[in-house]
């Protein structure tokens, strides 16, 4: 298993996003927008995981998203050694199931079956960081 992405809830991702930027002086990989909800993309460095902020989760703790070779068979894996299903779903890269530990803590697993995911959003800006959303009337 390798760790790709923090998945971190946030109030108001333009300005995390700046703060991320302007302060701890990540990178904007990207700034996306649609149905409702915000997605902000931010490296740190060249190694390590990538950061998204976003809007949307419904509860405030970040998500732990590792990829794995083989998705069924970490399944498997898991299950085996008493591992409990959580939510099956489909991101970007590929399938993906979330679950939480009994501690509480979210992971995901994923297996990267569309590589070409990677750079579908990179360098799309659909808000500025450090703006507001408007409210709506």
């Amino acid at each position: 298993m390798e760790l790709d992405f923090l998945y971190v809830p946030s109030v108001d991702v333009a300005a995390d996003a700046a703060y991320w930027v302007k302060v701890l002086g990540a990178r904007l990989v990207f700034a996306v927008e649609g149905m409702g909800a915000r997605v902000a993309m931010l490296e740190l460095g060249p190694s390590g995981p990538r950061v998204l902020l976003t809007d949307h989760l419904k509860d405030q703790r970040t998500v732990l998203i590792y990829r794995v070779d083989d998705l069924d068979r970490t399944l498997e894996e898991l299950h085996s050694k008493g591992w409990k299903r959580g939510r099956s779903l489909d991101i970007p890269h590929g399938p993906c199931v979330s679950f939480a530990t009994p501690g509480g803590q979210r992971v995901a697993v994923y297996q990267l079956t569309r590589p070409e995911a990677a750079n579908h959003f990179v360098g799309r800006i659909d808000f500025a960081i450090g703006t507001a959303r408007k409210k709506r009337s």
